[in-house]
């Protein structure tokens, strides 16, 4: 069994825990709640005050002088959500049954480096290439193999990822598209990640909270990804990243960066390196925010993206003239 299981359901069931925090059912009583939520359990404030400044006792002062009394539902929640906004991070969302507070500056700040209309072409008609649960994946003429995964909330197994490879084996190497892929379940990233290592690797560290101050951390625990038991990939792969490539997305670069065989081309990843949890206030919005940091195997942050091996960014002549910059670029580095 992969040592990582357990860790991870623990994780998820975790992740689907609520609480109720005692206070009033006001516009203050919410405001307070909110920030109180997220100053005893939200994960990065060291890490966000040094990186983009952000002050939470700053920002209660800030926003609590936009609370009043007679404000609209609409109102208090338009103001909550600019106010958890102030930490850049795609995993603070505050649910509502009107709306949904979300920040998606990762990668609304930055070029798409993608268009699916593209990718179609690489892919062919629906009869020119194969589906193994949520991986698509074809052999292009120059014989590269070509496999797109859309998102890992689209489940696959490991007889999935093995048949798979057996089909590409023939191939000079394997492209990984993982663009636009906004995450979904670590347990699957981690599964197709596993089926590019012969050892057991170091993947990173993860730290849990163990009070209510900012800097309250167990120490780092490392994490390994053992060898998948089935077909294993013996030939180099190029990764394609952009800055939608978020939460599990993130993690699976990350740990394919490990990696002797594998180049990751392309634009930085968008973060999210902490597990999500949720709590509720008393009204009943639902408020989701990072809880577990997860750090790579040199134990530095990833919340704001992984750097790729090569830097690229999309050349509007190749979108012009509908050829994809980055699986050029991938297909010419793989070539013997």
């Amino acid at each position: 069994m992969n040592r990582l299981f357990p860790f991870l359901l623990l994780l998820l069931l975790s992740s689907c825990i609520r609480e109720q925090l005692p206070s009033a059912n006001t516009p203050q009583g919410n405001f307070e709640a909110l920030w109180q939520i997220m100053d005893e359990h939200y994960c990065f404030f060291d890490y966000k005050k040094q990186e983009i400044g952000v002050d939470w006792n700053e920002v209660h002062t800030r926003y609590g002088q936009k609370i009043a009394d007679g404000m609209s539902q609409q109102q208090l929640f338009e103001v909550l959500c600019q106010m958890i906004g102030e930490l850049r991070d795609g995993h603070v969302n505050l649910g509502s049954a009107f709306d949904y507070g979300r920040n998606w500056s990762y990668y609304e700040d930055y070029p798409d480096n993608f268009r699916a209309d593209i990718i179609d072409r690489y892919l062919g008609r629906g009869t020119d290439y194969q589906i193994a649960a949520g991986l698509k994946y074809r052999i292009l003429d120059d014989n590269v193999g070509y496999v797109r995964y859309e998102s890992f909330q689209n489940g696959v197994g490991d007889g999935n990822i093995s048949y798979m490879l057996n089909a590409l084996k023939g191939c000079a190497g394997l492209i990984i598209d993982v663009r636009n892929n906004g995450g979904g379940s670590l347990e699957e990233a981690r599964r197709l990640a596993s089926h590019f290592t012969n050892d057991v690797t170091l993947v990173g560290y993860t730290q849990h909270k163990t009070g209510t101050g900012h800097g309250d951390f167990s120490a780092p625990e490392p994490l390994y990804l053992d060898p998948a038991t089935g077909v294993r990939w013996q030939k180099p792969v190029v990764l394609l990243t952009n800055r939608r490539c978020f939460s599990a997305t993130n993690d699976f670069v990350k740990c394919m960066q490990e990696f002797p065989l594998v180049t990751t081309l392309g634009d930085q990843t968008g973060g999210g390196s902490g597990m999500p949890f949720t709590l509720e206030l008393p009204n009943g919005w639902s408020v989701r925010y990072s809880a577990v940091v997860f750090l790579d195997a040199r134990r530095q942050h990833t919340e704001f993206g992984v750097q790729p091996d090569i830097p690229l960014q999309m050349d509007d002549a190749d979108l012009a003239a509908g050829r994809d910059t980055y699986i050029e670029a991938a297909r010419r580095l793989l070539q013997p």
